[in-house]
């Protein structure tokens, strides 16, 4: 039974089509025709299949979801999410160091939707990304996770936690130092500000950078030689922000709150 349900699944895109549809809840046949792009003749016999198998059900000229299409259907999306996250940049993936992603949510990756992986600019290489520093002058709630320092981080989130956005920042020791001796006016006011909340991991962290807002998420990972090479993950799915606060909280517990320089 097992594989004639797997069979009916995967051997028809149709099929996978409809009933993630119907996921979404009842259809008439006019709605899946429209939806899907196709026509009775084509569809019916595939209609036919999957209620054969009990994964739907008709009611008059309307059809959804029986309760074992719905475990299965809820089952298939985590996968499809995955493939689908992993196929649009295969590359990227294949050559990150993922071990900094705890086990369980890189399970989850294909939380993270539709997102795009930012390439550098080899005329603006050291700049940050355009798409980066729009979205997140925008942002009112900021988590952000810095494990190396870039001149222009200072007085971003220092205009950022003037201009009220509340703010939670993680750094590394060696940051937190250059910040002491290359941006100490910018380290006062995040110090000083009533709305950042601002906290030194003493360990080096192996996450180059993470940041989470209400609007994005942005993910920086080194390569599998622990190379940086410019490239980031961004998205701004909601499933995406979930996965990224979760894992900035990973490291914050990580970390110690500063108070004073």
């Amino acid at each position: 039974m097992s594989s004639s349900l797997c069979d009916t699944i995967w051997l028809s895109e149709k099929r996978k089509n409809l009933l993630l549809l119907l996921m979404e809840g009842t259809r008439s046949i006019e709605q899946i025709k429209t939806s899907l792009n196709v026509t009775s003749k084509s569809m019916m016999p595939q209609i036919k299949i999957l209620k054969k198998q009990g994964m739907i059900l008709q009611k008059e000229d309307t059809y959804m979801l029986s309760e074992i299409g719905k475990v299965i259907v809820g089952n298939m999306l985590p996968l499809l999410n995955t493939i689908e996250v992993i196929e649009e940049n295969k590359e990227y993936w294949a050559s990150r160091d993922t071990n900094v992603i705890p086990h369980e949510q890189f399970m989850r990756l294909g939380e993270l939707g539709e997102c795009m992986v930012i390439e550098p600019d080899l005329n603006h290489l050291f700049d940050l990304p355009r798409e980066f520093t729009e979205n997140l002058i925008k942002s009112k709630s900021i988590m952000s996770l810095l494990s190396y320092y870039h001149p222009l981080y200072p007085s971003l989130y220092s205009k950022l936690a003037k201009s009220g956005a509340e703010i939670e920042l993680v750094i590394t020791k060696a940051v937190f130092e250059r910040l002491k001796n290359d941006s100490r006016d910018d380290l006062e006011i995040l110090l000083n500000s009533e709305n950042t909340v601002f906290k030194v991991c003493e360990k080096s962290m192996p996450l180059p950078t993470l940041a989470v807002t209400e609007r994005f998420m942005y993910l920086c990972l080194f390569d599998k030689q622990g190379k940086y090479d410019h490239r980031k993950v961004m998205s701004f799915d909601a499933s995406a922000l979930r996965w990224g606060r979760e894992l900035f909280i990973h490291y914050k517990e990580r970390s110690q709150e500063v108070a004073e320089i």
